[in-house]
Parts: structure tokens; C-alpha cells; sequence
């Protein structure tokens, strides 16, 4: 046997003779922790981890898969550009949110392009989208297993993998269509190869990190970028080559990540902008300027320019919640991914006292570098932002809890002759069990037996981890229950509801704004039309502003006000053809929100029929503003729609000149008044072109819906 030396640096090791110490199974060797066994020969697992790994996989994807189809199309404005995009290539390449390729979604299309070649193949439809992201979320979990495993064992692994997989959050998004899963699939995928890097000092795993990365990018810009902070410090510390060659190799792959997100960056920005679709979301038809501004700074800064914020002007303090580092565990946040995040800390500290000044190769402090890293700079911007922001983001916090938890309860079992290893198991178990009472508690009404067995099974588990020898097994039972039992329930409920809008939420429907059924960013009192980060809409003094009276829906009772709603949460029948979007809190999970900002809604079969009769000469059979509006109508008609204005009606695309010529062109045949958030970006294009159709264009009544027929000016 040989062993690692930790009394020096090392900094000079040659990493064609450093072999990484290899730890048998539980977990590590437990005396002494100092010393660990280095060998090139991996021991053959055991009999039962290929069952257990088959377990969790086949588990995880029936979570996943399971009455998927039941959300429909779930966020509208994805599901229409995967539509787009099988009748497209350009607007496959793009991610242009029709196949007329007028504008893109305000994302890059890595994800639309998984949903799009299954739609290809498949057909459009609720599963061929949804599937996709289900795989992912089974292929995420799968290599989170594998990574933890290489260094911790078998044991570690699964409860990695397990604790991603019944996170709240990755239930919901796992079997959603946001680009979220994608990306989390990917920053996994670098997590491994940094992993693999640090064994041997092998430059082709950094650069298919830097790889994964750059794809990562082209799924969400720079959300992908918080993780690389803790990869390169992991590398830099502990890579097995010198100082020099570390440093060459982080540059490599940095290269690496640039030319994989780069490519697609500069096709865009160098394609002739008069035969592209606009980019939507940016302020200047730039991709660039949608990386640093609206997918990039502003998320920080609150400099919104352009973006959802109505008016499309800087945000509002506060607008998007409040801000600091209880964010994660607030009403809003706290249930979606927070429920073990407090006992992830604290072995992630256990972990680097364990690891103290040992050598630079010490396995523990550099699996705390790469997912404590990830889980505090990823934490911190999600906390600190003050631009737009949701709460299903905190998927990406999923894999480094799942990480820390796997490492830290199997490093500490291992260690459990040990006084002080069983002390901080108890007191893993007490803070965990204090957290899920919290989040519990915030819903007292739902399953509120289960605030009970937490604590009477945290119990059982600190008196067990305290008492040792066999007692301990049984403590270690009774702390899984504690730690598993709130985060299963959430996740069998989000994974049993519907799911639509643009922004979800996990969770019984009592939580914040109605968790599991879209709804305004932030959420407000359940029931009521919130706004951002849980404030009421502006200037109504917290009821819903007018309708608007042009006939594209009626003027509800009470001036404005929030209706009765039958049965407490569905929307009343409206008049206009067909399902309109269900307000925050109705039932069925359809979040909707207010005319049309999150969910599509469904026309009925004779609009569609008309706006079908109506395609014959013209590129756009209708107009609207605003791409969740437009969503709807193209996936029934199953034709380009155009969304004037981008994502909301905020985008300064088309100008008034610019549409007009459109229609004196014939390009567009009916449009649709009503419809995004706000008056749009750069002076109100999309009011100005509203107003201008309606003063000057017949109107079309059809199933109780108003249209515009752009054909028949009235003077």
C-alpha cells in the first residue's frame, strides 16, 4: 500500500506518476483520515449498488414522466418556438418564436433545439416537448451519482442523486419546458469532467468542461457563468501538474468554452440583420447587447432596459422581491430548493475543517471547492440580483446541494466512532428538521401532520446519532425521514399538478402566489393579482387595472376589480372565443396571469377556423402584441402569428413605419388588439401601432372575439 503524503504542497507533482487516492467503500478510510490509500485499481462496486443506481434512475424518471401530458403546452411562448422551429431551419438556428422568423424568444436556442428535434421526429405535441426535459433531469441525476461516487463511494452518490431528483424545483422543472433543465444537465456535465481533471491533470477534461459550459451558455447566457468561479479554483488548487501548466490548462479551457458559445454568437452578429429575425429582448436588434443587458448585467443591476419591466425602463426598487441573503429562504423562495440547503453549509464547512492544512490534493476540501462554490457564488447572485428574477431559477442550485449532502452524511458516518462526526450528524439532523418545520408551517393547512413526524423522527435521529453503536443505524433511518419527508411531499404534489405560464412555481398551491400554477413574478396573497416580488399591481391600488374596452375582452366588474370567482380560484366565463388564461390562484394549475403575459390561453375552434381561412396570400394571418399571446393562437392554427413587441410588447419591433409597410404589403392579414404588459420600449411602438390599426381598420367579431381586418381600412 502506498500513501498520499500530506506534509508538503506538491505543488511540483508530475501528473504522469500521481496516482488520486481512491477511497474503498462506505465512504473514506476512518483511521487515520490523513492517510488514504492511492491506487489506479477501482474496487468492484458491490452487489447492490447496480440495483440501487437502477432504482433511483427508474424512480426518478417515473416522477418525471409521469402524467406529464397533462400540462399541455405548459410555457406557450417555448412550446410555439419549438413549433417554429420544425417548420424552419432558419428558425431552428435561430430560435425565432415563428416560422415566418419575425422575432426570437429573448433566449439563446440550445434548448429549443433538444424540444425541436423530438418534434421533428415525434410530431408537436405536449409530449414530444416535455419528454425531452424529463430525460435530461434522469441523465442530470445520473451523472451526478457518477461524479460523487469517484471520490465518496457508492453510498454518497445515491443520496446525491436522490436529494437533486426530490428537490421541489427540479420535479417542476425537469417536467417543464423552460431552458433551465438543459442547462442544469450541462453544468452537471462540467462538474464531471472537472472531477476527472483534478484525478489525473488530463487537459481534454477541462476543455470538454469549457465545452459543456459554452453549450450551457447558448441554453441561458450567463447564469451558466456562476459556476465557474468554484471549477477553476478546484483545478487551480489541486490540479496534479505545476502551477504553470494548471494555469495553461484553465486558459485552454477557457478558449474552449468561448468557441462553443462563440460561434453561434458571431453567425448571429455578423448575419445581414434584413434577413434574420430581430433579436427579442435586446434594445438594438444585437445579440451581444441581450448578453450584457437583458440576459446578462441587468439581472444584476436592475437595469432592465428593454426588457419585461413595463415601459420597458429600469425596474422598480423591489420590484422583483427583496433582496439579500435570506432571499433563498424567504416565503417565495424557501420552499422551492431551500429544505437542506442550512445542512449542506454546515458539512461544507465540517468539510473543510476536516481538511485542514492538508495536502493541496485533499479530496474533501476540493469536492467542497467545486460544489460548496458552486452552491455559495450561485446562492449569492440569485440573493443579491436585482433584476428579473424567478424562483424556479433556484434549480441550479440542485446538484450542489445534492452534492454536499451525499459527501458530508457519508464522510461523517464513516467517522462516526468519533464524538464530535456524530455531534455534527445530530446537529445536521436539528437544523434540518427546524428548516422543514419553518416551510411546513407556511402552509398549515396542508398535510399538517407531517410538521409532527419531522419533528418526532429528528428526535429519534439525535438521540440514535448520540448514542452510537447500533442505536446509530437506526438514527441514521430516522435523519433520512427528517430530511426526505417535506421535499418528497412537495414534489408528489408538484409532479401531481398541472403545470403552465411562464413562470412556475413547486409546491401546494397555498404557498406565495399559488406555487405549480404560474403567476406574476413574486407572487401575491393567494388568490389576488400580485406583481413583482409580491407587490399589488401598480396604480390600482391593488386590485386588477381595466380591461381594455376595444372588444378584445370585457370590462370586469367593480371597475377593474378582481371578480367572484366560482368555486374559489376558477375565472369566470369571459366572452372572446375560447379558454381565456386562468387568473393566479384557479384551479388546474393554468396559470395564465393577466391578458395573456404567462399563459397563451386557447381560441376557440371557430377562431381558429377564421384566422385558418385567412392565410391564403399572406406571411402572417394574424398579429398581436406580445409572444405569449401569439403563442396560443399559432399553436392551435398551427401558423406563424406575429408578436409584436417580442416577449411582452416591450421590444421596439416593428415601428409604426415599419408595420405599416408590412400591411401595405399584405404581409399581415388580421390583428388582434390587446395584449402585453406594457407600452413598449423606445417611445410605445406596440401602443402606437395598437392605436393606428384600431382608428383606421373594419373590425371583425367572431365568437365574441374583436379582430382588425388590416385588408379593410375604414377610410
Amino acid at each position: 500500500m502506498t500513501t498520499v503524503d500530506t506534509s508538503t504542497d506538491d505543488t511540483g507533482t508530475d501528473a504522469s506518476t500521481w496516482a488520486p487516492p481512491v477511497i474503498d467503500e462506505p465512504v473514506v478510510p476512518i483511521e487515520p483520515i490523513e492517510s488514504i490509500e492511492a491506487t489506479d485499481v477501482r474496487p468492484a462496486d458491490p452487489r447492490w449498488v447496480r440495483p440501487a443506481v437502477a432504482a433511483l434512475l427508474v424512480t426518478t424518471g417515473v416522477l418525471y414522466l409521469w402524467g406529464l401530458g397533462a400540462s399541455g403546452w405548459a410555457n406557450d411562448f417555448y412550446s410555439a418556438a419549438v413549433q417554429a422551429g420544425t417548420k424552419s431551419w432558419k428558425a431552428f438556428f435561430f430560435g425565432s418564436s415563428d416560422s415566418a422568423n419575425f422575432i426570437t424568444v429573448d433566449k439563446p436556442p440550445a434548448s429549443l433545439w433538444v424540444m425541436e428535434l423530438s418534434a421533428r421526429i415525434f410530431g408537436v405535441n405536449s409530449w414530444s416537448i416535455l419528454v425531452p426535459q424529463a430525460l435530461e433531469g434522469v441523465a442530470a441525476v445520473g451523472l451526478l451519482y457518477l461524479t460523487i461516487k469517484r471520490w465518496f463511494g457508492a453510498v454518497a452518490g445515491l443520496i446525491a442523486g436522490a436529494v437533486m431528483a426530490l428537490t421541489p424545483v427540479a420535479v417542476l422543472m425537469f417536467r417543464f419546458n423552460n431552458p433551465d433543465s438543459l442547462l442544469v444537465l450541462l453544468m452537471v456535465a462540467a462538474a464531471y469532467m472537472v472531477t476527472r481533471a483534478v484525478e489525473d491533470g488530463r487537459t481534454k477534461w477541462l476543455v470538454w468542461a469549457g465545452v459543456f459550459l459554452g453549450f450551457g451558455f447558448l441554453t441561458k447566457m450567463l447564469q451558466v457563468l456562476t459556476v465557474l468561479p468554484a471549477f477553476s479554483l478546484a483545478y487551480l488548487v489541486a490540479g496534479p501538474p505545476k502551477l504553470g501548466k494548471r494555469i495553461w490548462q484553465l486558459l485552454l479551457a477557457g478558449a474552449a468554452m468561448v468557441a462553443a458559445a462563440g460561434w453561434w454568437v458571431a453567425a448571429v452578429e455578423l448575419w445581414p440583420e434584413d434577413s434574420r429575425p430581430y433579436i427579442g429582448g435586446s434594445t438594438n436588434n444585437s445579440v451581444l447587447d441581450l448578453v450584457f443587458g437583458y440576459n446578462g448585467f441587468g439581472r444584476l443591476t436592475g437595469n432592465e432596459t428593454g426588457s419585461v419591466v413595463p415601459g420597458g425602463g429600469q425596474a422598480q426598487a423591489g420590484m422583483w422581491g427583496p433582496t439579500g441573503w435570506t432571499r433563498l429562504f424567504n416565503d417565495s423562495w424557501g420552499a422551492q430548493a431551500s429544505w437542506l440547503i442550512p445542512a449542506a453549509l454546515l458539512f461544507a464547512v465540517v468539510g473543510l475543517v476536516l481538511a485542514g492544512t492538508r495536502n493541496r490534493h485533499d479530496r474533501i476540501r476540493t469536492a467542497v471547492i467545486i460544489w460548496g462554490g458552486w452552491l455559495f457564488v450561485t446562492g449569492a447572485v440569485f440573493s443579491l440580483g436585482e433584476g428579473i428574477i424567478h424562483e424556479y431559477y433556484s434549480v441550479a442550485l440542485a446538484p450542489a446541494i445534492g452534492a454536499l449532502i451525499g459527501i458530508g452524511a457519508t464522510v461523517l458516518w464513516a467517522l462516526r466512532e468519533q464524538w464530535w462526526a456524530r455531534g455534527a450528524l445530530a446537529a445536521s439532523v436539528v437544523v434540518t428538521a427546524w428548516w422543514s418545520y419553518v416551510l411546513l408551517n407556511r402552509v398549515p393547512d396542508w398535510n399538517s401532520w407531517l410538521r409532527i413526524v419531522v419533528l418526532a423522527a429528528a428526535g429519534l435521529a439525535v438521540v440514535g446519532l448520540l448514542l452510537g453503536k447500533e442505536a446509530a443505524k437506526w438514527g441514521i433511518a430516522a435523519a433520512a425521514v427528517v430530511a426526505l419527508a417535506g421535499p418528497v411531499a412537495y414534489s408528489i404534489e408538484t409532479a401531481s399538478t398541472s403545470q403552465s405560464g411562464a413562470i412556475p412555481t413547486a409546491g401546494p398551491s397555498s404557498v406565495a402566489f399559488g406555487p405549480g400554477r404560474g403567476g406574476m413574478p413574486g407572487g401575491g396573497p393567494g388568490g389576488q393579482a400580485g406583481f413583482p416580488g409580491g407587490n399589488v399591481l401598480p396604480g390600482q391600488n391593488g386590485q386588477l387595472p381595466p380591461f381594455p374596452d376595444d372588444g378584445t375582452m370585457p370590462t370586469l366588474p367593480g371597475n377593474g376589480t378582481m371578480p367572484a370567482f366560482p368555486g374559489g380560484g376558477t375565472p369566470p366565463a369571459l366572452p372572446g372565443g375560447g379558454t381565456p388564461p386562468a387568473f393566479p390562484g384557479a384551479g388546474g394549475g393554468q396559470g395564465g396571469g393577466i391578458g395573456g403575459l404567462l399563459d397563451g390561453g386557447t381560441p376557440s375552434d371557430e377562431v381558429v377556423q377564421f384566422l385558418e381561412d385567412g392565410t391564403d396570400g399572406y406571411t402572417w394571418a394574424l398579429a398581436t402584441v406580445g409572444a405569449n399571446r401569439a403563442a396560443g393562437y399559432q399553436l392551435a392554427t398551427d401558423d406563424p402569428v406575429m408578436a409584436i413587441g417580442g416577449f411582452n410588447g416591450t421590444d421596439a419591433w416593428p415601428t409604426l413605419e415599419q408595420f405599416q409597410q408590412l400591411v401595405d404589403d399584405h404581409e399581415v392579414h388580421y390583428f388582434l388588439a390587446g395584449g402585453g404588459m406594457g407600452p413598449g420600449a423606445n417611445g410605445g411602438t406596440s401602443s402606437e401601432i395598437s392605436t393606428w390599426v384600431t382608428d383606421h381598420f373594419t373590425e371583425v367579431t367572431v365568437d365574441g372575439s374583436t379582430f382588425y381586418d388590416l385588408s379593410q381600412p375604414t377610410n
